[in-house]
């Protein structure tokens, strides 16, 4: 007879332009699971938008259980109507509660913290860094949250090139205030390099970049194909952000094998490993002098290069859908006691 297999229906935010991570991350994921794992998703009818349309929400995800409920981020409040023992939530970041104060920031955290830590069986967080930072906030059995990375995707692949050492082009992934861009325009001033940004620049980055006589590319709401063809076309790759629950471009840029420069804070250090050169920053200085050490010393770029085709294996889709794997037998194991 054959064994029945285990269903997990994964929960997600309803699409709108310009956010995709959380579906491509689990995307790669899915592809991955061992074949005794069916799945199945389901996108949400309406938009995080008010109580009415949220309340809404709640209620429609009520008939859509399988086995499994895997809420895989931002809606965090869907757990309030869901299957406690059979419902695990991934928690991505608790940016938006360093952005918020007063009253605004204790209903955000009431809402999509604190309340679902308490609705779900389990959370999984994408870094050390996420976990220690929820367990400050939300007052819980640290047992319950399970760190487990992201994903690198499938589709990228080791791509070298030669370094171009007269003018090489600096990939920067982000123009959000955490993304640090203004900084590393700072650093790169008088340089001979040309700058790719991905992600739509704000009048003051633009103003900037005039201002200091960079020459650069800016490009946004690209297809991933051609972001991973950013990621080849390449010298080296700037994410000296500020905050960043995982920091995904890191690997991205080792997989692809770039040197990367990143920062000595929030989880990058912990997603990095030995494959980046680390930086503060805050320090203009610093940042500048990492991208004129990268640049002038090929035995360190080589280093980083074959240290980052090394930390790759640790975010391939299989050995993180493994991860998954367990946890979901884990817990119908733990409601089949």
């Amino acid at each position: 007879m054959e064994e029945k297999k285990l269903n997990v229906v994964y929960f997600f935010r309803k699409p709108f332009a310009g956010y995709f991570s959380i579906e491509e991350l689990f995307g790669f994921i899915k592809s991955a699971l061992p074949s005794g794992i069916e799945h199945s998703s389901y996108y949400l009818k309406r938009h995080s938008k008010g109580f009415l349309q949220r309340f809404h929400s709640c209620v429609e995800v009520i008939d859509k259980q399988g086995d499994i409920n895997h809420i895989t981020g931002d809606v965090h409040f869907i757990s309030f109507f869901m299957r406690k023992n059979s419902t695990v939530l991934t928690i991505h970041d608790l940016e938006v509660l360093k952005r918020l104060s007063g009253i605004q920031r204790f209903i955000i955290k009431l809402f999509w913290f604190t309340l679902p830590a308490k609705r779900v069986k389990y959370i999984t967080v994408i870094s050390e860094f996420t976990r220690q930072e929820l367990l400050k906030v939300v007052k819980i059995n640290p047992e319950k949250v399970v760190v487990i990375h992201n994903s690198i995707s499938p589709d990228i692949r080791f791509t070298p090139r030669p370094f171009n050492q007269e003018k090489p082009n600096i990939l920067h992934v982000g123009t959000a205030h955490n993304k640090n861009l203004e900084r590393l325009i700072e650093a790169i001033a008088g340089l001979n390099v040309k700058l790719t940004i991905l992600g739509q620049l704000r009048e003051h980055h633009i103003a900037l970049l005039e201002k200091l006589n960079i020459e650069y590319n800016n490009y946004f709401g690209l297809p991933y194909s051609h972001v991973i063809k950013q990621y080849q076309e390449a010298d080296l790759v700037s994410f000296v952000s500020l905050y960043e629950g995982f920091g995904l471009p890191i690997i991205e840029a080792n997989a692809v094998g770039r040197p990367v420069i990143t920062s000595n804070c929030t989880s990058m250090p912990e997603v990095a490993g030995e494959a980046a050169y680390i930086v503060d920053p805050l320090k203009v200085d610093e940042i500048r002098q990492a991208i004129v050490k990268v640049i002038e010393d090929a035995e360190l770029r080589n280093r980083l290069i074959e240290s980052g085709r090394k930390n790759t294996e640790r975010f391939q889709p299989a050995f993180i859908a493994g991860k998954y794997a367990e946890l979901y037998y884990r817990m119908m194991k733990e409601m089949n006691k």
